[in-house]
């Protein structure tokens, strides 16, 4: 049965590859993202996508409209849009944890809040977090506000499981190791990830669609390597 996902950052890397995945199965797909076009280009029927900001309030008005006018319920939501933002501490200002918070915190915190009234028993959250932002892992300098801030969305993770644990929907965190993608070569220009962006959705998409029925609350480390 075909189902209705909501997936964030979808113009590159691992999100647009989740779209393609998800689309090709027959599911119904609203991609949002800053940059529409890349998705747009795909044209598929069963694909919605528009500019989005997370950063926007007013954005977040045309996804509540969406749902509510084409589809009524929402199944699967997936908070992928992050950036990466990799400056030493003492260089690091408040503009700069403020726009790292903003999207990989607040735009995960408030797309939820928007999505969740279309939600059922049964749907899933699936929030996109790193390794850097697990307690105890390996971290390295350069980034305090990313890694910091994908923390947060693993504690935040928990404490919505456990408001929302006698109705549903299941919450879940997916810590990511390194992946090869466009945002990584932006951030570690010479790094080689072993993991490709089609690699980790193929792993995402699967654990979206059945994780749940073992997993709430949770923060799964997918990771083959340090980092």
């Amino acid at each position: 049965m075909s189902k209705n996902i909501i997936i964030t950052g979808t113009s590159r890397g691992i999100g647009f590859e989740l779209v393609h995945l998800f689309a090709n199965q027959g599911h119904n797909v609203l991609a949002i993202s800053r940059n529409a076009q890349p998705v747009n280009n795909l044209h598929f029927e069963n694909i919605t996508s528009f500019a989005f900001d997370l950063c926007k309030s007013e954005d977040y008005k045309k996804v509540e409209t969406f749902i509510s006018k084409e589809w009524k319920t929402v199944d699967i939501l997936i908070n992928n849009a992050g950036t990466l933002l990799n400056k030493p501490f003492a260089e690091t200002s408040f503009k700069d944890f403020e726009k790292v918070y903003q999207t990989n915190v607040f735009g995960v915190s408030e797309m939820t809040r928007i999505v969740l009234p279309f939600m059922n028993q049964n749907s899933h959250v699936v929030t996109i977090s790193s390794m850097g932002g697990i307690q105890g892992s390996v971290k390295f300098p350069g980034l305090a506000a990313y890694s910091s801030s994908k923390g947060a969305v693993i504690t935040l993770t928990e404490l919505l499981a456990e408001e929302y644990k006698l109705t549903g929907p299941q919450f879940n965190v997916l810590a990511l190791g390194a992946v090869q993608t466009e945002m990584l070569k932006e951030a570690f220009p010479d790094y080689q990830a072993p993991t490709t962006a089609t690699e980790m959705a193929t792993y995402i998409h699967d654990f979206s669609l059945n994780g749940n029925k073992y997993y709430n609350g949770k923060v799964l480390q997918v990771s083959n390597s340090t980092p």
